[in-house]
């Protein structure tokens, strides 16, 4: 199977905007919860996940043992709404000035992540505000783009000219890039580490998309 995407562009994928290398996975099942939505959207929202995690290969539980729902998925019309949420302020520090910030930016997205001491993603909350152009988007296109983006810690501009789905031409359904699914997949192999912050672990990536079956006796590539 040859690889859909060249070293320097899975590279590029999880370099941050100060020019390093950042990568992270998650390290414990994921356990989801979604607020602000009617049944129907919190199925779909939870169906994209399900859907994401089964192509990693990895886990989703009823609940964190530590922190109840580890993935936290908020829906609303305006930042301020935020500060109204209970507790909220003690998972996210900095709450206050972080939503007076977005506010001001007009943002219509922000993820946050919390990790634990090997640096795999422990946590992550999804914040988006559903006004505008967001509110356009379909359920199930806006739910599975969320999905990938917090399956991993991408870098800031990861998915910033090119969204990580695509559009069937022949029959209009919305689907993941697979050149994306296959960097998802490589990310969660058993032998690739929770998180690393040196590029050569691009390189390690692209070898399990050229050849995902090739390793040397202890298992490294």
């Amino acid at each position: 199977m040859s690889a859909l995407l060249l070293p320097e562009e899975i590279e590029a994928l999880f370099t941050r905007e100060d020019g390093t290398y950042s990568f992270a996975r998650w390290g414990r099942p994921i356990a989801p919860i979604v607020f602000g939505v009617t049944d129907e959207t919190l199925v779909t929202v939870k169906g994209a996940v399900e859907a994401v995690v089964t192509l990693a290969g990895h886990q989703m539980a009823e609940t964190d043992p530590e922190l109840g729902a580890n993935l936290m998925f908020f829906f609303f019309r305006e930042w301020g709404e935020l500060l109204e949420v209970p507790d909220l302020d003690r998972m996210i520090p900095g709450l206050a000035p972080l939503v007076n910030r977005l506010a001001k930016g007009d943002a219509s997205q922000y993820r946050a992540f919390r990790f634990d001491d090997q640096g795999a993603i422990q946590a992550a909350f999804v914040f988006l505000r559903m006004k505008g152009a967001m509110a356009e988007v379909p359920a199930e296109t806006l739910a599975l783009t969320q999905a990938v983006q917090v399956m991993l810690l991408w870098g800031e501009r990861a998915f910033a000219e090119v969204s990580p789905l695509a559009v069937l031409p022949e029959n209009g359904n919305t689907i993941l890039r697979p050149e994306i699914a296959g960097v998802i997949a490589a990310a969660y192999d058993r032998m690739m580490p929770v998180a690393a912050q040196d590029a050569s672990h691009a390189l390690r990536l692209y070898a399990r998309l050229q050849a995902p079956h090739s390793e040397n006796a202890d298992g490294e590539v």
